[in-house]
């Protein structure tokens, strides 16, 4: 796992900058569900921007939260799925390596689609002090909208950056995207980097 010093920022555990935190949902896996093939290519390239908005989160210091499905699997914790999809050779492998979490990231088990069914997901981000949710990850039409609903119950401010989430195609990508915007009026942007484009340039991440 790779790791970098935090000399400056919020302590370990502290307030989320502008209450805001990443979640990156259903990532780490071993790809052996049903349609997974459909959706594996689509999720891929996904995983290229997720990682590139996790690193410019990091610098930030704006929270990263690992939410990942059990699969049934109640004896498990997250390292032994990120330990199990590495030993996946093929493309899940590449995309776990590519999104490895970092030591001071956060994890969260779910047994159903949303990141808050069933999790302590709602203490932690109470705990971190966010209301701005930036939703990534598979799929979209599932388990994201599912916490995109969840994450509007609780009367947060979810964020659906359309470069970080993906679908088994992407007619069915844009249909979910048309929808957050039009139904749900959540925030959708093209790319993540709407996000900080007016940031101040990132704090040095020598490891």
């Amino acid at each position: 796992m790779t790791r970098h010093s935090r000399e400056a920022g919020h302590p370990a555990g502290g307030e989320a900058p502008e209450g805001m935190a990443l979640v990156i949902i259903d990532m780490i896996s071993c790809w052996d569900f049903p349609d997974a093939e459909h959706l594996l290519p689509h999720a891929r390239r996904a995983a290229e921007e997720i990682a590139a908005l996790a690193e410019a989160c990091r610098a930030r210091d704006v929270p990263v939260i690992y939410a990942n499905d059990n699969r049934g699997r109640w004896r498990s914790d997250f390292r032994a799925l990120v330990d199990g999809a590495l030993a996946q050779d093929g493309p899940g492998a590449d995309i776990t390596r590519l999104l490895q979490p970092w030591a001071e990231d956060y994890f969260v088990l779910k047994p159903k689609h949303s990141i808050f069914h069933g999790t302590p997901m709602p203490f932690l981000l109470q705990h971190l002090g966010v209301q701005r949710l930036v939703l990534t990850g598979v799929s979209s039409d599932q388990c994201v909208l599912m916490s995109v609903s969840d994450a509007r119950m609780r009367e947060l401010d979810p964020i659906v950056p359309a470069d970080c989430s993906a679908s088994q195609g992407d007619a069915r990508h844009r249909a979910l995207l048309q929808q957050l915007r039009e139904t749900w009026k959540v925030e959708a942007p093209p790319t993540w980097r709407a996000l900080f484009d007016d940031d101040a340039p990132p704090q040095d991440l020598s490891p």
